[in-house]
């Protein structure tokens, strides 16, 4: 890896200073990227997933306009209301 001696010299100094070796810095840091990135992967191959599901129901016609579905929430959030004991939220 090539670093600029001025970010070199800086790390060094801060891992010096924290008294840890700068190796098992750069380890954690290293495996800190490689656990987002890996996560970052995951994430966008679920929504991909969701936007393709979608997107085929929709090919299929599968689609609810905007009022059919304020309509089930709406009766979904009147079953709620009544199981809490009729709390208005």
């Amino acid at each position: 890896m090539k670093l600029e001696p001025e970010l070199r010299d800086a790390f060094m100094a801060e891992a010096e200073a924290s008294r840890r070796p700068a190796s098992q810095i750069v380890r954690e840091m290293m495996r800190e990227f490689v656990e987002r990135q890996q996560q970052a992967r995951e994430y966008d191959a679920f929504l991909r997933g969701k936007v393709d599901s979608a997107r085929a129901k929709i090919a299929f016609g599968q689609i609810a306009s905007s009022a059919e579905v304020e309509e089930r929430f709406a009766a979904r959030r009147a079953a709620l209301r009544a199981r809490a004991g009729g709390a208005d939220t």
